[in-house]
């Protein structure tokens, strides 16, 4: 498995997917706690009525866990920083069109 550089994942908790076999084939493991001591700061668009907003984690070197800011104890989904400031910078230009 390939780690960013500067995160060091070897304290998580791991488990593999219940999609496994015994060989470890096409397989994945996740980890949900390397994020439980993280300080989430939600989006400057969001207005505090709950609307539709998203949490980051902007402390973390090489990644960015995103959540939904309604369910701030269910799924994160981490993303390398270049990707999130791709990401970002394409929606800020108008590059995606809503669905």
């Amino acid at each position: 498995m390939k780690r960013s550089k500067g995160i060091d994942l070897t304290s998580a908790t791991w488990r593999k997917s219940t999609y496994s076999n015994a060989e470890g084939g096409e397989c994945i493991e996740v980890s949900d706690d390397f994020l439980t001591t993280a300080t989430w700061r939600k989006s400057s668009y969001s207005n505090g009525d709950g609307a539709d907003c998203i949490e980051v984690v902007d402390t973390l070197p090489g990644l960015v866990p995103v959540r939904d800011s309604k369910d701030p104890h269910g799924p994160a989904l981490v993303f390398p920083v270049a990707g999130w400031s791709a990401f970002v910078g394409a929606v800020k230009n108008g590059q995606l069109s809503g669905a």
